[in-house]
């Protein structure tokens, strides 16, 4: 993977562009998700997807077309990353980036299904044969929930490769930019989902997008030092 610029300004400001890139894809797609997800105590218990009954349906569309638009830039965004740890090692800059372009093309798909399930949850829970709603979930589960285990093993290993490339080798982060990882953000995120559900419940729902607007966030802070 070969990027090349005329410059060292260049490099700057496409370094810290796709940095801030990624991080409004972040904050538009936590805003998607929250608005589709978030659904108070109902999040806590009852049958799976049941929390769907008490999102809003006007918050669904809005919802929708949010993540639709943010999850490009994600893509974009991981170019940031790259340009960070290419002087370290190119190659595992480049798995990284390969990584996260992967976790996010899956995670797209799932995503732009989760509207879509909500309105069949609310629609199909109101009719006379329950049966039908369970063998839609069945086929969603196997369709698209499987998606989100796989992004969720390929964000861990994204976030192995990029600490060890931080502490290992000389990119252009320090040293303590390897603790703002996304697998160690999100395993605080649903610990505080479990245990202090007060702020936990709001983080919840775009766990995901949490993580990576703290990632991308603690990034562009730590290359504000001089490169």
């Amino acid at each position: 993977m070969e990027i090349t610029f005329s410059t060292p300004a260049e490099a700057r400001r496409w370094l810290y562009l796709m940095g801030w890139i990624g991080l409004l894809g972040s904050l538009l797609v936590g805003c998607g998700e929250f608005l589709v997800h978030y659904a108070g105590d109902a999040m806590h218990g009852g049958p799976p997807y049941s929390f769907f009954l008490e999102v809003p349906a006007e918050r669904l569309p809005p919802g929708h077309f949010l993540m639709v638009l943010g999850l490009p830039l994600y893509l974009l965004g991981y170019g940031h990353f790259f340009l960070a740890l290419r002087p370290g090692n190119r190659k595992l800059a480049a798995a990284v980036f390969l990584l996260g372009a992967v976790s996010f093309s899956l995670g797209g798909v799932w995503a732009g299904s989760r509207a879509f399930l909500g309105s069949v949850v609310q629609i199909l829970g109101e009719a006379s044969d329950p049966q039908i709603l369970s063998r839609v979930l069945e086929s969603y589960d196997f369709l698209q929930e499987n998606l989100v285990q796989v992004l969720r093993v390929l964000v861990l290993a994204n976030s192995v490769l990029f600490v060890g490339t931080v502490l290992r080798y000389k990119t252009l982060y320090p040293r303590w930019m390897a603790v703002f990882n996304p697998a160690l953000v999100l395993a605080i995120v649903f610990s505080l989902f479990f245990y202090l559900p007060a702020v936990g419940d709001f983080l919840a729902p775009t766990a995901m997008n949490v993580a990576y607007f703290v990632h991308f966030g603690m990034s562009l802070v730590a290359l504000r030092r001089p490169l």
